[in-house]
């Protein structure tokens, strides 16, 4: 039998590494999970303002589509030409901001034909409004 005396010659140089990352794969999971949890653990009491602050507003226009195609500016039943109309003069105004307000269950073609009108009086900031869901 062959008997190791201890010499440098038969010693092992490489570390395994294995363990340790085995160790930080199980700290990076638990970081990915906690990390979201950690987000609004802080209750805060921001301080009120004691000054106005002045926020303006920019002007909006709304523009519903019922269930039947039916088509209203501003609450006010309007034709696709009327409509084109309406949309050219509200465009003068710069931050004008048009938001849709469409029935669930209006065809998309009535939907598309109001979304070409804003783009052809050339507004480009528009918004589809909808109603948030409760939680059940």
């Amino acid at each position: 039998m062959a008997m190791n005396s201890g010499g440098s010659e038969n010693m092992m140089s490489e570390i395994n590494v294995t363990p340790l990352v085995d160790v930080m794969l199980v700290l990076l999971t638990i970081f990915i999970v906690t990390a979201p949890l950690l987000m609004n653990a802080v209750p805060l009491n921001l301080p009120k303002a004691t000054a106005d602050i002045a926020v303006t507003q920019p002007e909006s226009v709304t523009i519903s589509v019922t269930e039947d195609g039916s088509t209203f500016f501003d609450k006010e039943p309007v034709t696709p030409d009327s409509l084109d109309a309406r949309l050219l003069v509200a465009a003068t105004n710069q931050d004008q901001i048009v938001e849709i307000f469409a029935d669930e269950k209006a065809e998309y073609g009535a939907v598309a034909d109001v979304m070409a009108a804003i783009q052809r009086a050339g507004i480009s900031n528009f918004t589809f409004v909808m109603q948030p869901e409760t939680g059940q």
